[in-house]
C-alpha cells in the first residue's frame, strides 16, 4: 500500500548547494548559491526553511541549525554531463542526458541559421547575440515596433529567444515564428534545448515589459520518464510553472502556468484543497531568471524570504498522508563570473506531517531518487532506460 496519497515536489529554479566534484571542468570551482547568497547579505530572515532544516544542510551565515528539524534532508549530485533546467529537471524523472545542449552564448547563432529563420519566418532577424532580455529590449524594441523586424538573441542557456511587442508585431505571429525555429532548431549542429517567445508590451525605450504570455518550445524528453508512468496509471500528474513546457507535455494530467515565483508557490497552496492522488511538480523560475543569471545575490536573498513566507503557509495546510519535497535542478551562484548556470550540487528536503523526526540523509548520486522514489511510493517502476533507485524508505 501507498504511504503518500498527494506528493508536492517544489523546485527552487537554480538554488544549488555547493561545487560538485567535477566544477572545475565547467568553469564553477568553488561555487555555491546557496552559501554566497548568505554571505552576500546582512540579514537573511527563512524561518521556515530553518526549522525544515536548510541550515543543519549547508552552514549559513545568518541562520543557526535547530536541534530537531522537520525535513529528511541531504544533497543530490547530477549525474548528467549538464547544468541547465532541461536536463536538471528530466533528471528527476529519470532521464541522464550524456550530450548537453548547444549554446550560441560567445558568437551568436550562426548566419546560416539566422537566414533560414528569416526565409522562413519573412521577418528580418536583429540582435543575434547574448544578452539580458530587458537590456535587448531597450536597445532593440523601439527598432522592432518602427520595422517589425523580429529580435532574436540568446543567453548563456542553451535558448533561443524572439521578442515580439503585443501591440504590434501580434502575439500568434510571434508563436508562429517561435514554431518555425524550433523546426529549424532540430538539426544537431543548432540543437538548442528551448526556444522561448518573449512577447512585451510598451512603446519606447524605458517602458518596455515582458508579459506573462511567455512560451517555451522545448525538445521532447529523449525517452519515457516517471512522469509517463504515473500518467499512464491513472494517476494525476499536475504540473505548476513551466514544468509542462520543459516535458512539453509528456507525462502531465493538468498544466498550469505562474506569473512568479511567488504566483506559483499560491498556486501550490491552492492545490492543497484539491482533492487529488498522485504528484503535483512545481517549478519556481523567479530565483534563476530574476536573480542568478542577472548576478544579484540581494535580489535572490530577498526572493527566498518571500519563498519562506509562502512557505509558512503551505506547510500547515499539509495532511499526513502529504509529502512536500523541496530541491533545485542547477545552480547559478550570483557572486560568480558570467551569467551561466553553475555546476552545483542541489539541496533535497522532505517533509510529511506523518514523518516521526527529521534528520540527515547520505547523500544521492543522482536527481533521479525523486522520481524512482514517487514511483515506488505508487507501486509503480521506472521506464526501461532511466537511471534512479528509489529513497522512499529513508521518506517514511
Amino acid at each position: 500500500m501507498k504511504k503518500y496519497r498527494r506528493i508536492f515536489v517544489v523546485v527552487l529554479d537554480s538554488l544549488g548547494a555547493g561545487a560538485m566534484d567535477d566544477a572545475a571542468q565547467y568553469g564553477d570551482a568553488g561555487t555555491d548559491t546557496l552559501g554566497h547568497i548568505s554571505a552576500s547579505v546582512e540579514r537573511f530572515t527563512i524561518p521556515n526553511l530553518q526549522k525544515l532544516g536548510l541550515a543543519n544542510l549547508h552552514p549559513l551565515k545568518q541562520v543557526a541549525p535547530v536541534e530537531h528539524p522537520l525535513a529528511r534532508y541531504t544533497t543530490l549530485r547530477e549525474a548528467s554531463c549538464a547544468k541547465d533546467t532541461m536536463t536538471g529537471h528530466w533528471e528527476m524523472m529519470g532521464l541522464r542526458t550524456t550530450v548537453p545542449f548547444k549554446t550560441f552564448t560567445d558568437t551568436g547563432f550562426p548566419p546560416e541559421l539566422i537566414a533560414e529563420l528569416e526565409r522562413q519566418t519573412g521577418h528580418k532577424c536583429i540582435g543575434n547575440k547574448s544578452a539580458s532580455g530587458t537590456v535587448i529590449l531597450d536597445e532593440l524594441g523601439e527598432e522592432e515596433i518602427a520595422t517589425g523586424h523580429m529580435i532574436v538573441y540568446t543567453s548563456a542557456d542553451s535558448v533561443l529567444q524572439i521578442c515580439g511587442n503585443e501591440e504590434t508585431f501580434d502575439l500568434q505571429e510571434l508563436y508562429r515564428c517561435c514554431e518555425i525555429a524550433r523546426k529549424i532548431t532540430m538539426r544537431d549542429e543548432w540543437k538548442v534545448g528551448r526556444v522561448i517567445a518573449r512577447p512585451y508590451v510598451g512603446k519606447k525605450r524605458g517602458e518596455f515589459v515582458r508579459t506573462s504570455n511567455r512560451h517555451d518550445y522545448a525538445v521532447k524528453p529523449t525517452g519515457r520518464t516517471a512522469l509517463n508512468v504515473l500518467k499512464d496509471a491513472g494517476f494525476d500528474v499536475i504540473s505548476i510553472g513551466k514544468i509542462n513546457d520543459i516535458f512539453v507535455g509528456e507525462g502531465i494530467t493538468e498544466a498550469q502556468k505562474s506569473k512568479s515565483s511567488v504566483h506559483g508557490m499560491e498556486q501550490t497552496i491552492a492545490m492543497t484543497q484539491r482533492d487529488f492522488t498522485g504528484l503535483c511538480f512545481v517549478n519556481l523560475v523567479d530565483f534563476d531568471a530574476l536573480w542568478g543569471h542577472r548576478r544579484n545575490p540581494v535580489g535572490y536573498a530577498q526572493e527566498i524570504e518571500r519563498f519562506d513566507k509562502k512557505l509558512g503557509e503551505l506547510l500547515p495546510l499539509l495532511r499526513k498522508e502529504d509529502l512536500l519535497i523541496l530541491t533545485a535542478d542547477h545552480g547559478n551562484d550570483p557572486t560568480h563570473t558570467g551569467t551561466d548556470h553553475t555546476r552545483e550540487r542541489v539541496p533535497f528536503l522532505a517533509h510529511s506531517p506523518s514523518m516521526q523526526e527529521g534528520r540527515r540523509l547520505k547523500e544521492k548520486p543522482t536527481f533521479a531518487v525523486i522520481g524512482a522514489s514517487v514511483l515506488d511510493n505508487f507501486d509503480l517502476t521506472m521506464p526501461e532506460n532511466t537511471i534512479g533507485t528509489s529513497i522512499l524508505p529513508e521518506l517514511i
